[in-house]
C-alpha cells in the first residue's frame, strides 16, 4: 500500500537526524523516524495532507527554532513523496549464528538498525521466533557449512547452544576470512578453544581475531546487557571493552 515517505535531503546547524534518513507515513501508522519531536509531527502532519489531497510531491525546509519551538537552532529540508516502501541501502553483512536468548536479544537489539544486513542461522526453523522484517534466516543441520556463502568481509557472531557447534563455527570463519568475529563464552571456554584451534592449524594470531568472552561485564550477562554491549561494539565504540576481556 502506498504511502508518504519523507527524506531530510540537508541539514543545516544543529539538527536531529542526518541527510539521507527517511520514514513512512500511512493514513494509519508510520514506519521509521527522522527525529526531533515537533519537527517529526510536523512532517507526518504534512504527508497526511498529501495522502488526503493526493498530492505527489512537496519539498519544504523547516527551521527548528522559531518555526517549531524546537532548541536545536538548525534546520532540516524534507522531501515528501508518494512510495511503496523507504529506499532500502545495502548494509555491512552481519551473520548470527543462534536463535536462542541471546540470539534472539541480539536480533532484537540489531535488526531496526540501517547499517546492517543480517543473516541469522540456527540448526532448525523452529529453532526461530517470528523472524523481524528483513533479517534472512537459515536452516541448517551443519551451522559451519553455511560459513562458505557469507561475503568475506562479514562480521560474524557464534552464540549457538553447542560448543562442538560453536568451535566448528570458529574453525569455519578462520578458514573463510572475515572483517570481525565474536563468540559467546567464559575466559575458560576461550583458552580451550585456542587451544584446539591452534591443534586445526590456525595460528595464534589469526586465532586472536576472535573475540571472546562477548559483552562488556559492567553491564553483566543476563541477554540484553550482552545484546547491549555487542551492539556497542559492532558501532567501533570501544571494542575490547564491549567484546570483554580477552585475557585467560
Amino acid at each position: 500500500m502506498s504511502g508518504i515517505r519523507i527524506t531530510i535531503t540537508h541539514t543545516a546547524g544543529s539538527a536531529p537526524r542526518d541527510a539521507g534518513t527517511q520514514m513512512m507515513v500511512w493514513k494509519d501508522r508510520t514506519q521509521g523516524t527522522i527525529g526531533g519531536g515537533a519537527l517529526e509531527w510536523a512532517a507526518m502532519a504534512q504527508a497526511r495532507r498529501m495522502l488526503s489531497a493526493g498530492e505527489a510531491m512537496h519539498d519544504e525546509t523547516l527551521p527548528l527554532g522559531p518555526g517549531l519551538g524546537q532548541c536545536c537552532g538548525g534546520s532540516v529540508s524534507l522531501r515528501y513523496e508518494w512510495a511503496d516502501s523507504m529506499v532500502q541501502h545495502p548494509g555491512r553483512p552481519l551473520w548470527i549464528y543462534g536463535a536462542g536468548h541471546v540470539g534472539r536479544a541480539l536480533v532484537g537489539v540489531m535488526a531496526p538498525l540501517p547499517d546492517w544486513e543480517i543473516t541469522w542461522v540456527d540448526t532448525a526453523l523452529d529453532r526461530f521466533p517470528k523472524v523481524p522484517d528483513g533479517i534472512t534466516h537459515l536452516a541448517a543441520t551443519e551451522p559451519a557449512r553455511v560459513v562458505q556463502h557469507a561475503p568475506q568481509q562479514a562480521h560474524h557472531l557464534i552464540l549457538t547452544y553447542s560448543h562442538e557447534i560453536d568451535l566448528a563455527l570458529c574453525h569455519a570463519v578462520l578458514n573463510h576470512g572475515f572483517a570481525s568475529a565474536g563468540l559467546i563464552g567464559s575466559a575458560t571456554k576461550w583458552a580451550r578453544f585456542r587451544n584446539r584451534l591452534a591443534a586445526l592449524g590456525h595460528r595464534p594470531e589469526e586465532i586472536a581475531r576472535i573475540a571472546c568472552p562477548i559483552g562488556d561485564p559492567a553491564l553483566g550477562k543476563h541477554p540484553q546487557a550482552l545484546a547491549i554491549g555487542v551492539a556497542h561494539a559492532m558501532f567501533g565504540l570501544g571494542q575490547s571493552a564491549m567484546l570483554g576481556d580477552k585475557a585467560g
